[in-house]
């Protein structure tokens, strides 16, 4: 059974993906793709992404990184939004890789900016919007290494800021887990 591992990211031109627990834009397009692409998935997140969204995500599994051994998160209003927690990345994938086939074998890593950078190693697919214009923040995403990665999709946006849908896979196909053994799509021109 071959496990997707993917980050699912919005991004600045310079890489900002936060401000004070808040992404700096509204796209209402890209909260609405976020939504039905992980519908139905396990998520993997750290503590403060959890408490800026303030409550599970509905119909998927929340795991929780955090380095608190005494966290107790807000518990959910919904069964279908189960929380987990965890102290490291290895620990938040092993879990959801036992509980894939629930989760239709696709893990999402939605941040923050540590848990990003922890997991590139991971990752076989980076889903990002890229914002084409550069705003102030804490949080911060790496720019997808051409050399790990490709860009096999772009699609351009306009409204209300100009953004671009973009999917990066990894070159070898193979992740840290060497989990992944699907052919990756052509490189986009």
């Amino acid at each position: 059974m071959s496990i997707m591992i993917a980050h699912i990211v919005a991004a600045a031109k310079n890489g900002v993906i936060g401000r004070d627990g808040q992404l700096p834009w509204s796209i209402p397009e890209d909260m609405k793709w976020f939504r039905e692409r992980t519908r139905g998935r396990a998520l993997i997140m750290g503590r403060k992404t959890f408490e800026a969204v303030e409550h599970p995500l509905p119909n998927r599994l929340n795991v929780v990184i955090t380095r608190q051994k005494d966290y107790r998160p807000k518990p959910s209003d919904s069964p279908n939004a189960p929380v987990h927690v965890v102290q490291t990345i290895e620990e938040a994938i092993e879990y959801c890789k036992a509980r894939a086939a629930q989760y239709q074998n696709e893990i999402f890593i939605i941040g923050g900016g540590e848990i990003y950078h922890q997991s590139v190693p991971y990752v076989d697919t980076i889903y990002l919007t890229r914002v084409h214009r550069d705003y102030l923040g804490d949080a911060f995403y790496p720019d997808p290494d051409p050399n790990e990665f490709r860009l096999v999709e772009k699609i351009d946006r306009h409204d209300p800021v100009p953004f671009s849908f973009e999917t990066w896979i990894r070159r070898d196909a193979k992740n840290k887990n060497g989990d992944s053994d699907r052919e990756p799509p052509d490189e986009i021109a």
